[in-house]
């Protein structure tokens, strides 16, 4: 559906690398490889997402890093597209209904580094969490977003280098 608003599927592939997690950074040549695309191609769309100031440019020795403008008026906004589009909102809301009772949520793997390789890696951790349901749950929510999605249960909260999704302690 996104994909009929922003017609440049290098642009989209950007948005989803930076948007998704705030703290992902790249450089040109990182991007072309990941995306297998020529680095002019890549270039004409970061220069129009800085110009735009969704992105924020950074030296770093002779590279420079690119990364989402935080500070931007519509961050957040385009944040929650992004996420919506990759079916965050859906899996996450799907996991607190009924899983029992969830400490945390934690997106890790690709996506959490903003590759979008189709798949969806996401740890759950909690007291007395429901794992009849999960074996069920998965493939529902990969109906609803269209996209694997791979459910680690664990009993303890860790500590992650992914994306916290909801924190139970935090309130988010």
């Amino acid at each position: 559906m996104l994909e009929s608003l922003i017609t440049s599927k290098t642009r989209l592939r950007l948005l989803v690398k930076f948007f998704v997690n705030s703290k992902t950074q790249s450089h040109l040549r990182g991007l072309a490889d990941e995306f297998g695309e020529s680095t002019n191609a890549i270039r004409k769309e970061l220069n129009n997402l800085t110009q735009a100031g969704f992105l924020v440019k950074e030296s770093d020795k002779n590279k420079i890093a690119y990364k989402a403008n935080v500070k931007h008026p519509f961050f957040s906004n385009i944040q929650e597209i992004i996420r919506k589009y990759l079916g965050l909102d859906k899996l996450l809301e799907q996991i607190l209904e009924r899983m029992g009772e969830v400490s945390q949520v934690i997106l890790v793997g690709d996506l959490s580094r903003g590759i979008d390789s189709g798949k969806i890696d996401v740890v759950v951790t909690g007291d007395n969490l429901n794992e009849n349901y999960i074996l069920n749950l998965s493939n529902k929510i990969e109906e609803m977003i269209d996209r694997k999605v791979v459910l680690t249960l664990l009993p303890e909260k860790m500590l992650s280098t992914g994306l916290v999704l909801f924190d139970k302690e935090v309130g988010a």
